[in-house]
């Protein structure tokens, strides 16, 4: 069959209408900011329209005017009308409108500027912005997926109509109708509004009722408060803002967690003394991940990020996360405009919350607590330090005791493990075995069949038990970790121990008391058969101390099995290394651990003689 071709239909798909051409965002998100600004200079419009009300475009071009330094539109509604249907005048609520540099609304005037093109504020504010859901997709999307990929697949599921809807999208489009027939405009609208829009558009419009908007303010927002009212956490902003000036290229926002992070990390270190392990990098990193996959973003936000903190590390670094996020160099706080400090609670509905108690030691004078210990300090300088004679060192026995302790936790944990690994599941015959496997049996449940765990018992028990803190890749003995020593048990349930850590007497608690912290230690029964590990050449072919402490343990161990504990597992050729000794490594993850526990334990206080151990508890904290 053949015929002639009928007249083509729009594509109504298509984001270009005419001599309109729609560019829909997300407001106030980063990437979408960064489109805008691409678009309005590769197209270099004539006219710029953008969502914005038309009553606000004085004060909001001011406030344009003011970049980098944000701002807040402050007013009053006096449109607001209670359920009661009488209106307090003290109930009058005030509205906050922040203008800061990645919302692409405010990046649409910005560049609308720099191409001297006509800037319209196409919302009339005849009426109140009706709520509509904005529930979109992570806007970090855009950083792999196409523009026009995003905002058809937010289209496939339109947003429910309501007369509010289209009395406010029909204000919009007599706005636009009325701009510059011969100029071609870019219409910068939300993504929710943008079909209401495109129909309204259909037809022409009648101009709709004005109001008018009194006594309207722009305030400085206190820098203490930027972390609280602004969309875009301000360290992100002022990357962005920085970016945007040198022509650097697009601000990933991963890359700026990532170095938002790092910047806590040494402020962290700086306050607290305290130093980030790499376990807790990587837990924060999935504990974060998984916070972000249950409100079903790609990136975190910088609440999930806090939290995080907060849950691996501690609260201490929690708040340097959350200062260093909500640094803003470029806000000050004496400025040609009323400067205030405003609540997230007044500029956002619903907003979420987290309580941080810092606890660092403070150098002011105040009422000790009841039950808090003094700690005594020296009465002259280096009246510790003359207590050193440098003949003999000893361990401080509560301290022996507590990690004797953990030692046996690490080997069960250890035989756990490897019952884990060998343990099989059935089906139910005649008796419970280990007992019910819930995860097999709901899986099969359409069988009607319940099935049960046979936990394998193992043969053979744990000889040596390792724990690295810190895998000091220097094995001379230099940097960070140099005292490394050996000692021995003094009693039969004592292991022998081999450890490297800080120097102990170059941080004196006390006379002759040396507190120092682990790098790592090594722990093995029977006691009184360990030689200096550190000095031994069958162990020269280690890289690093953890694994010179690995082959110690391996070799001194007189049972079957060794656990290692350590951020990573040993290299593989430990597997065959143990095999020769006839042993078998069990390999923990320090961060299955009680981070908690860990940094107790970690801390170790080194004698100058037996002699010091009945002054010892008067001066170690």
């Amino acid at each position: 069959m053949s015929g002639v071709p009928g007249p083509s239909l729009p594509d109504f798909s298509s984001l270009e209408r005419g001599r309109f051409t729609y560019l829909p965002v997300v407001p106030g998100r980063l990437e979408f900011a960064v489109e805008v600004r691409r678009r309005i200079l590769a197209t270099r419009p004539d006219v710029v329209a953008i969502e914005l009300p038309a009553t606000l475009e004085g004060v909001y071009l001011e406030a344009v005017a003011r970049l980098p330094q944000i701002s807040v539109i402050f007013y009053n509604d006096t449109e607001y009308r209670p359920r009661s249907g009488v209106r307090d005048a003290d109930a009058t609520p005030a509205v906050y409108v922040p203008v800061e540099p990645t919302d692409p609304f405010v990046e649409a005037i910005r560049t609308a500027q720099e191409i001297d093109a006509e800037i319209v504020f196409a919302d009339p504010d005849s009426t109140e912005r009706p709520h509509i859901p904005d529930a979109y997709p992570d806007t970090y999307a855009l950083t792999s997926l196409p523009f026009g990929q995003y905002v058809e697949a937010y289209r496939v599921y339109p947003q429910p109509r309501t007369p509010e809807i289209e009395q406010f999208a029909e204000g919009i489009a007599w706005k636009l109708q009325g701009a510059d027939p011969m100029a071609n405009v870019l219409v910068v609208i939300s993504l929710n509004l943008l079909d209401p829009v495109l129909d309204a558009m259909e037809q022409p419009q009648s101009e709709p009722k004005r109001r008018l908007r009194e006594e309207l303010q722009l305030v400085n927002p206190h820098p203490d408060c930027l972390g609280e009212i602004t969309l875009e956490y301000p360290y992100l902003q002022e990357r962005y803002e920085t970016s945007r000036k040198t022509n650097a290229g697009e601000v990933d926002r991963r890359r700026v967690q990532f170095a938002l992070l790092r910047e806590a990390e040494k402020a962290y270190e700086v306050n607290t003394g305290d130093k980030m392990q790499a376990w807790q990098r990587r837990l924060l990193a999935r504990y974060s991940r998984n916070l972000a996959v249950m409100n079903q973003d790609l990136t975190a936000s910088l609440h999930d990020i806090t939290i995080s903190a907060r849950a691996i590390v501690d609260e201490n670094y929690a708040w340097d996360v959350w200062e260093t996020a909500s640094r803003y160099s470029a806000q000050q706080t004496s400025t040609d405009i009323e400067t205030v400090n405003i609540s997230g609670d007044e500029v956002w509905l619903n907003t979420r919350k987290i309580r941080l108690r810092r606890r660092l030691a403070s150098t002011k004078r105040r009422r000790a607590s009841l039950g808090l210990k003094r700690r005594k300090k020296e009465s002259v300088p280096g009246e510790w330090a003359a207590e050193l004679d440098g003949n003999n060192i000893c361990s401080y026995p509560p301290e022996d005791i507590l990690i004797e302790g953990f030692g046996r936790f690490l080997k069960k944990k250890g035989k756990s493990i490897l019952s884990e690994e060998r343990s099989t599941v059935e089906p139910f015959t005649s008796s419970l075995l280990d007992g019910i496997d819930l995860r097999e049996t709901i899986r099969n449940w359409h069988d009607g069949k319940i099935f049960v765990r046979n936990l394998q018992k193992i043969q053979g028990e744990v000889g040596s038990v390792i724990v690295i803190f810190d895998d000091d890749k220097d094995s001379a003995g230099e940097g960070r970790y140099n005292y490394m020593t050996t000692w021995l048990g003094e009693h039969q349930n004592e292991s022998d121990m081999a450890f490297y850590s800080t120097f102990p007497f170059d941080h004196l608690v006390g006379p002759g008391i040396g507190r120092a912290e682990y790098g790592g230690f090594l722990m093995s029964l029977p006691a009184r058969r360990m030689y200096d590990v550190w000095a031994d050449p069958d162990y020269d072919f280690a890289e690093t101390k953890a694994e010179r402490l690995l082959l110690a343990g391996l070799d001194y161990s007189v049972q079957k099995y060794v656990v290692y504990v350590a951020a990573k597992p040993p290299r593989s050729v430990f597997r065959n290394i143990a095999a020769r000794f006839g042993r078998t490594v069990v390999y923990i993850p320090i961060g299955q651990l009680s981070p908690v526990t860990m940094k107790k334990l970690r801390v170790v206080h080194v004698l100058d003689g037996y002699d010091k151990r009945e002054s010892a508890k008067d001066y170690i904290w």
